[in-house]
């Protein structure tokens, strides 16, 4: 079988959720099953590390999808060619992204639909073009993939699909998240931290990450409890940042906030490992990946009371409205001041962490793809 698969956002260097999810669940599938021929659709120039295995066919094909004009003249034009050219049997696409111009079954993974639950936070041009295709993209397709329960009714319900044709598929954690040693701990914060414990944030900076409210929760909890407590902050400025930029200059406390940019998961691992608890605020999540890496450390959240996270989270996590700030800085204060509820917390994350494998979900996307050719 020819399995041709959306792989353009597989970047060296720039992996994020989607990234990620890709990664992962494909590097499984096409070792487990050397029986069948992958062919990966790249949309730009692509790093040999992610040809995972000998029955991998890389074909690059412009034009490089990075706005709508793009995005239409890949997948409605690029895409069809590759699939009619390469003979497919079935076509997956990770990243919610599809083509109305192939009749080869397609198993589309959707992520979640923030942009129709918070369109401001998005460019025009693209949740114009997202509002428009996405409802088409999702009746087209043989099979839809989601990552949590949450976002498998939320496709449902916007966009009239049946309940018995959306699989849930969650993600997983990379294994170099793992509980550090009491000397990891101290070496992470001496070289990010000014050796002080510390909060962190791990994401792309855009508004639905909701960094405002975290900074002014980060003050408040500040003038309140005056320790040496800093905050992380992990992660590229993406878009829309204006805001964050400003405060981020002109705070109180500015200097206990410590940029980092974005990390490699190597690194990234060792700060989440680190860190007193993570604060994920958000807006909205498919899923919240980051959730999940904190409590494979062992270190507990507070985390947003909305849309998957609380899923996620489960008992391990402290939740928090993520529109009012003084409820973030008290939940901050509240663990700060409390270490048997924090360490009731972290007692509860390697239960909560079982749900959740990348073997798994492999396993649960391909028998996903696989109904699409039954």
């Amino acid at each position: 079988m020819r399995i041709a698969v959306n792989t353009r956002l597989l970047l060296k260097g720039k992996l994020e959720g989607i990234g990620w999810f890709t990664h992962q669940t494909l590097e499984r599938m096409v070792r487990k099953h050397p029986e069948h021929e992958f062919i990966f659709f790249f949309d730009r120039p692509y790093d040999h590390s992610f040809i995972f295995a000998p029955n991998v066919t890389a074909v690059v094909a412009p034009p490089q999808a990075r706005h709508p004009l793009l995005f239409y003249m890949w997948f409605e034009w690029s895409v069809p060619y590759l699939l009619k050219k390469y003979k497919a049997d079935v076509f997956l696409s990770p990243d919610g992204f599809s083509s109305l111009s192939t009749n080869v079954p397609t198993c589309l993974v959707i992520h979640d639909l923030a942009f129709e639950h918070y369109p401001k936070h998005f460019k025009l041009r693209d949740r114009l073009y997202w509002r428009y295709y996405s409802p088409r993209f999702a009746q087209k397709a043989k099979r839809i993939v989601t990552v949590s329960n949450y976002s498998k009714q939320d496709i449902a319900h916007r966009y009239d699909v049946s309940e018995s044709k959306i699989d849930v598929v969650y993600n997983g954690a990379h294994m170099e998240y793992r509980p550090l040693s009491l000397d990891e701990k101290e070496a992470v914060k001496t070289k990010y931290a000014d050796g002080c414990e510390y909060f962190v944030f791990a994401g792309a900076l855009h508004p639905r990450k909701n960094i405002v409210n975290l900074l002014k929760a980060f003050i408040e909890f500040k003038k309140k409890q005056r320790s040496n407590m800093k905050l992380v902050i992990v992660g590229r400025l993406a878009w829309k940042y204006d805001e964050v930029i400003e405060m981020r200059d002109t705070m109180p406390f500015k200097d206990d906030v410590k940029w980092v940019g974005y990390m490699e998961v190597e690194e990234l691992s060792r700060v989440m490992g680190a860190a007193y608890a993570l604060v994920y605020a958000s807006l909205f999540e498919g899923f919240g990946i980051p959730i999940l890496e904190a409590l494979q450390c062992n270190v507990p959240g507070i985390v947003s009371n909305t849309s998957s996270m609380p899923e996620v989270a489960g008992n391990a996590a402290l939740l928090v409205d993520p529109t009012d700030y003084k409820d973030i800085a008290e939940k901050m204060q509240m663990l700060y001041k409390d270490e048997t509820l924090r360490s009731k917390l972290i007692a509860a994350a390697p239960e909560q962490v079982k749900k959740f494998n990348w073997d798994r979900s492999a396993e649960n996307l391909w028998n996903a793809l696989m109904k699409c050719v039954s």
